[in-house]
């Protein structure tokens, strides 16, 4: 059998078995699972699951278990459950025992105590999160390019046209593919999401005289193209609560286009764009004025952040500081968690005498240099506790360090090691010594006061 058949096979056996699940889904680095009964899980079996690095409770569960195994586990459960990646199991009420009905009212409860702040950013995190592998594979191609440029390359060659091309592409019709995400995560048509960002994005806009000046291609950015697309929700929804069966294919979308398309001119791109520029001022001021301050506070406390899986949410601000100024300084900042935890990680490995703990350290490091610090967040920092905290405070070091060498990236999606080819202006060898001394200082704190051996009982 293979390994992830193996795996499916005992996390089915510890989450109730397959007629628990009701989603199953996945991320670059997770397994989300929805269920029908969160009391049947034994969370401690489950996380002793060979292969499983952690687990996250929250309104899925959220299994950690590493890029490039992560899909084929997901595929195997597909199997297992008979259900397709993503597809809904059907519940029906009315077959329901009294206490399945209760975990249906838990779980209804729960959804009520959502702050809207955490939902707003896990619904934004749903949009970017499908667009991470194009993302990450052309800001690659775009740093390759860079690369051989600044050795002398000639970018008329045709070779170096079609990596500029290859790289280029996703970020050209990024508008268009965020208001189709967003369309669906809110439950309308993704096409009407679609126009909707290219709308906002589309070159006739320059052509456009309102309030007596002619209207900026792009102003608002991806702030503007989200609530454009929600909106043709919202009104695509309340059209078709009136409008008749038989017409509803010609008329709906009709009236959805007209009347969130003139409103979006009139209303949407003036007001995103005051909120874009505003954001965009607030991060670079205090970035300036903060200096290292600054630097080490949004390093340090970003790994909390990824811990609730809410990271996701700053994507649109990471693109909307390279749409605006050409780079995002807060990258090289925030990649410096990562980082970090990379330096703690170490320190318990040469310290530890538990054999799985040196186990899934092995397995989760390399990946961890790489920019992909769940494994070694959910597999070794966070289950220990105080390495976590020493961590942070080996990220702070490491941004207060970028903060002041004012590194920036040209592209996201990748951090760690794997950032470097992506840096602006040259500055890769500061970013490495960031790199570099994040490691140390999380290396150092942990090593120092951050771990002992009586932690690694139960892992």
């Amino acid at each position: 059998m293979k390994k992830e058949q193996q795996m499916a096979k005992d996390i089915l056996e510890k989450i109730g078995g397959k007629e628990n699940v009701q989603q199953v889904a996945h991320c670059m680095t997770r397994l989300r699972l929805s269920l029908k009964d969160d009391s049947k899980v034994n969370l401690n079996e489950l996380k002793r699951v060979d292969g499983v690095m952690g687990v996250v409770e929250d309104d899925t569960l959220q299994i950690v278990i590493g890029p490039g195994t992560v899909n084929k586990v997901a595929a195997e459960m597909s199997n297992e459950t008979g259900l397709s990646i993503g597809e809904m199991a059907d519940i029906n009420e009315d077959n329901m025992s009294f206490e399945e009905k209760a975990v249906m009212k838990k779980a209804k409860l729960k959804e009520k105590n959502k702050t809207p702040f955490k939902l707003f950013l896990r619904s934004v995190g749903n949009i970017f999160i499908p667009l991470i592998p194009g993302l990450v594979a052309s800001g690659l191609i775009n740093g390759a390019a860079n690369f051989a440029i600044n050795g002398g390359a000639d970018r008329t060659e045709t070779w170096m046209q079609i990596l500029l091309l290859l790289g280029s592409t996703v970020f050209a019709y990024l508008a268009i593919l965020v208001g189709w995400n967003t369309a669906k995560e809110f439950g309308g048509t993704p096409v009407l999401g679609a126009i909707a960002g290219g709308i906002l994005f589309n070159p006739l806009l320059a052509d456009i005289v309102i309030y007596g000046e002619p209207l900026i291609v792009g102003r608002g950015g991806l702030f503007g193209v989200i609530f454009a697309a929600w909106l043709m929700t919202f009104v695509e929804k309340n059209v078709r609560k009136v409008m008749h069966s038989s017409v509803d294919i010609l008329f709906t979308p009709l009236f959805t286009l007209l009347i969130v398309g003139f409103f979006a001119l009139y209303a949407i791109v003036p007001v995103a764009g005051v909120l874009s520029d505003g954001i965009m001022t607030v991060l670079t001021s205090v970035l300036d004025v903060g200096g290292a301050v600054a630097g080490a506070i949004l390093a340090g406390f970003f790994l909390p952040l990824v811990m609730l899986g809410l990271h996701h949410g700053l994507t649109p601000i990471h693109l909307e500081l390279m749409n605006t100024v050409g780079a995002t300084a807060l990258l090289p900042i925030l990649a410096m968690a990562g980082a970090g935890q990379v330096g703690a990680t170490i320190a318990v490995f040469v310290k530890t005498k538990n054999q799985r703990l040196k186990n899934i350290i092995k397995g989760a490091l390399p990946v961890g240099f790489l920019g992909i610090g769940e494994p070694l967040l959910y597999g070794v920092t966070l289950p220990l506790g105080r390495p976590f905290i020493t961590a942070c405070m080996g990220a702070a070091f490491g941004g207060a360090f970028q903060a002041v060498m004012q590194t920036a990236a040209l592209g996201i999606g990748v951090s760690g090691i794997s950032l470097i080819p992506l840096i602006a202006e040259n500055k890769y060898v500061w970013y490495f010594v960031g790199l570099v001394v994040s490691y140390v200082f999380g290396f150092i704190f942990t090593y120092l006061f951050g771990f002992k051996e009586e932690m690694a009982e139960g892992i």
